[in-house]
């Protein structure tokens, strides 16, 4: 076992990004792996978390998900620790729990009860020595120099989709606002379309979401697109070959000079490219995203709104789709005051953006305080959805003198 100062986990409910750094600061290669117990039917073996990338599981046909999160929360703590467990061992971070401390993410407006089983997890199955727990959003405007006063940042996951305002780096909880539609959500309804129109896709769930992150984009333009596609020819459609497991062959998007062969089975993506992704854009759903970042905005104090609308962030695996910046922003010019110039920014890695930024904290409760205070201890010493302590000022109060404008420059811009 490896004796590091800090073990950084964000715990999504896709996959989980963790790394270790040395007690010299030094931080080690960082991993991605499914938070997930999958049975490969072909193989006929389970695989927990890890061993799904490590041993290269060769047939992904029907593989059934055993997941620890459940819309949005962990539920399934045997299923958690088992992966858990493949994570600290020397397998993956190789790391001495009971010399090391734990930074951890969670999901927005996670439940008492349920932070109270992180807690004992974290200090009496696992012996860590000292601990944090936050919200992804809480680290991202670590990832770099320091970030502007105020931030509005969009964090588009598996489960949902969250705008999560910030005034000198705290959430105000009040003007958060929740879709509930994520990438989950999105592979599902992929799922549906072409298992109706073409193949039956029902159980290929891992099969479908490569289809997805290799196909699919957001529409600038979804009427003007729609129209496209029902004329012949046109440059939207794409051919999608489905993997070939008796010769180990992965799926992939037919390329010009590709020549099919009869074992070959191609799925034709048309209008499904971006009508799986529009449902983020619905205006059916309370607004759509652009709505509700409208919405949020709307509830923060109005001498900063403007301020909000220029520094706008995005991160999460929804937000690597092309074209999510351009629709975002392009919609988002309608809805703001025409004095209020609206900027984008997209971080180098969407997907790591709360790692890059979890390098950076304090805060830290140690497992002396929580055997003295339990969870309550930890209540006193950290903010979180349920509002201010007694005696303390909320956030939104907060001067904003010598407001700083702009994110970091590890972060891409786009403006109106």
């Amino acid at each position: 076992m490896k004796h590091v100062s800090t073990v950084i986990v964000d715990n999504g409910a896709s996959t989980i990004k963790c790394l270790a750094v040395s007690a010299h600061g030094d931080p080690m290669p960082m991993r991605i792996i499914p938070n997930a117990i999958i049975r490969s039917k072909g193989d006929k073996t389970v695989y927990f978390g890890h061993e799904f990338t490590m041993e290269r599981c060769r047939d992904f046909a029907s593989l059934s998900y055993r997941l620890p999160f459940e819309k949005g929360y962990l539920v399934d703590w045997d299923a958690q620790k088992a992966i858990w467990d493949g994570i600290f061992s020397d397998k993956v971070l190789n790391v001495d729990t009971t010399e090391s401390s734990l930074l951890l993410t969670e999901p927005y407006f996670n439940l008492p009860n349920i932070q109270e089983v992180y807690d004992q997890f974290v200090f009496e199955e696992y012996e860590f020595n000292s601990y944090y727990r936050c919200t992804p959003a809480s680290l991202v405007p670590h990832a770099g120099l320091p970030p502007p006063d105020c931030l509005l940042l969009i964090d588009s996951g598996f489960s949902f989709t969250h705008v999560v305002p910030l005034i000198c780096g705290n959430i105000v909880w009040n003007a958060v606002k929740r879709l509930d539609i994520g990438g989950k959500l999105l592979t599902n309804h992929l799922k549906e379309l072409v298992s109706f129109r073409q193949w039956n896709m029902m159980d290929e769930t891992y099969i479908v979401n490569d289809v997805k992150e290799s196909c699919c984009f957001v529409s600038n333009d979804f009427r003007r697109d729609l129209e496209a596609c029902r004329s012949i020819p046109h440059d939207i459609v794409r051919e999608y070959i489905l993997p070939d497991m008796s010769k180990n062959r992965s799926g992939r998007i037919r390329l010009p000079d590709d020549i099919l062969v009869d074992s070959d089975q191609v799925l034709v993506m048309n209008n499904e490219r971006f009508s799986v992704p529009e449902i983020m854009f619905s205006p059916d759903i309370i607004g759509g995203l652009p709505g509700a970042v409208a919405a949020s905005i709307s509830l923060l104090p109005e001498d900063l709104q403007g301020m909000f609308w220029a520094n706008i962030g995005v991160f999460g695996g929804n937000t690597k789709l092309p074209g999510f910046r351009e629709r975002l922003l392009s919609e988002l010019r309608s809805l703001a005051p025409a004095s209020d110039d609206v900027c984008i920014y997209e971080c180098e890695n969407p997907i790591t953006a709360p790692l890059d930024g979890a390098l950076n904290f304090d805060l830290l409760v140690t497992r002396e305080e929580y055997l003295e205070g339990g969870s309550n201890a930890i209540r006193r010493k950290w903010k979180d959805w349920k509002g201010p302590r007694d005696g303390e000022q909320d956030s939104t109060q907060e001067e904003a003198d010598g407001v700083r404008l702009y994110p970091s420059s590890s972060w891409s811009r786009t403006t109106s």
